[in-house]
């Protein structure tokens, strides 16, 4: 059986409460935003950022040269292992808070950028 996911990326239009708004839907829990769609994503602590848990990323036929990763309500950095993994696929990371990475995020897929976001979902 499939995955449940919304089938393209669209603008992140709310967080908090323990999620997301998008494409006038709701997620409660933290996301996975890539090309071909917005997947719930189990991750909810930035320590548990794993090469397995960014695995769907690495599967995408087209990766984005830009991923963005929300990490909760305050930055955290990203594992070394994460950034050499991500460098090995030809994804740039940039780690930020949860809520800048949303901005930032919406800010450059409208200039059409080729840009992904893993965000852990904030209360």
């Amino acid at each position: 059986m499939r995955d449940a996911h919304f089938p393209r990326q669209a603008p992140i239009e709310a967080y908090g409460h323990g999620g997301f708004r998008f494409a006038q839907m709701s997620h409660r829990g933290s996301i996975l935003v890539l090309r071909s769609g917005i997947y719930g994503w189990s991750v909810t602590d930035p320590r548990k950022i794993t090469e397995s848990s960014l695995k769907r990323l690495f599967n995408e036929a087209i990766k984005p040269d830009l991923m963005l990763i929300g990490t909760g309500r305050k930055l955290e950095p990203a594992a070394t292992g994460i950034r050499l993994v991500c460098a090995e696929h030809g994804i740039q990371i940039d780690v930020m808070d949860t809520g800048a990475a949303v901005r930032t995020y919406n800010v450059l897929l409208a200039e059409y950028r080729s840009v992904g976001a893993a965000l852990i979902a904030v209360d």
